[in-house]
């Protein structure tokens, strides 16, 4: 499946990672670990990582990115990671680089780069990775399988969503051979300042439901900027504070920010990936993104949803 992209990890001396914007743990867990097993194999290679901070995932080592200029991507291969659309890119000079990949997991949304892997069925990019690494017999070092493993961790819940299978077992069994200590990674994500607990806290006293039972969540720019937390806590942090309701399909969290209003879709039956694209996102089947105009869009995404929930459609 990766020997087109190891063919031109054979060919280029100069080897530049992107991931997408806004980075969770899968997109810094394959970052980091596509670079350290490169590193690890290809000792020659000069690898970079590029892309906006690593934010709450900054604990996961190798996760700073570099500096680069215009010209650091000539010549250069560029490998874009956990990525569905262009749009989503952090770092868009991939454009600049000689040749492109992608690997991803994501639903197809479009052609991106000049070589690509893309499968559905690996319930993370880190799975990916890790496959190719255990397909091509590449061998892993404990900070690619440190940082591989925790966006497994993470894309996964914990092992617990219905897009764990037995290969992802089998693939965390890989990791987990290389040794490494679990307990730094799940203390890290999942121990909470009190204050982030209290937080927390106050954004389920703010859910709210659709007449046909999608909850949902709006925080204005102005409560953005009171929390003191950067935008990801609130988007991608908080939606799935609504996620364990009983009666509760589907949920949505809407954040404004001066770019548009970020919209987090979840649901644990339906498709909500149909209506992120509708609005020019994507992601997962069950998981999804999009980025709105304005409040009036964020109202019109909930009539879209209330609408699956109606007719009760896959």
């Amino acid at each position: 499946m990766f020997e087109k992209i190891i063919e031109l990890i054979g060919q280029y001396d100069k080897i530049i990672i992107h991931r997408h914007k806004r980075p969770d743990g899968d997109a810094i867990g394959s970052q980091v670990g596509l670079k350290n097993l490169i590193k690890e194999n290809f000792p020659e290679k000069t690898v970079y990582a590029v892309g906006d901070p690593a934010g709450r995932y900054a604990f996961v080592e190798d996760s700073t990115t570099d500096e680069l200029t215009d010209a650091d991507f000539e010549g250069a291969l560029s490998i874009i990671l956990d990525t569905s659309a262009a749009s989503l890119i952090s770092d868009d000079r991939y454009t600049l680089a000689d040749k492109t990949a992608r690997i991803d997991h994501h639903i197809f949304v479009e052609k991106i780069a000049d070589v690509e892997v893309t499968d559905t069925s690996y319930e993370s990019c880190c799975g990916l990775i890790t496959e190719l690494a255990r397909e091509q017999g590449l061998r892993l070092n404990a900070t690619a399988a440190k940082a591989l493993y925790t966006g497994m961790v993470t894309d996964s819940g914990r092992f617990r969503y219905d897009s764990t299978t037995p290969k992802t077992h089998i693939l965390a069994a890989h990791l987990l051979s290389v040794g490494f200590s679990t307990a730094d990674i799940f203390r890290n994500l999942y121990s909470d300042d009190f204050s982030f607990i209290k937080l927390r806290a106050s954004f389920v006293l703010k859910i709210q439901f659709t007449e046909k039972n999608v909850a949902y969540i709006y925080t204005t720019k102005e409560e953005v900027d009171s929390y003191g937390v950067d935008t990801f806590t609130i988007s991608r942090g908080m939606v799935n504070v609504m996620g364990e309701i009983r009666g509760v399909d589907i949920w949505v969290n809407f954040t404004e920010t001066e770019n548009g209003v970020l919209a987090e879709l979840r649901s644990s039956r339906y498709n909500v990936n149909k209506i992120a694209v509708k609005y020019g996102g994507g992601g997962h089947e069950k998981a999804s993104g999009a980025t709105l105009a304005d409040r009036r869009a964020a109202m019109a995404m909930l009539a879209d949803l209330d609408a699956i929930m109606e007719g009760k459609t896959e």
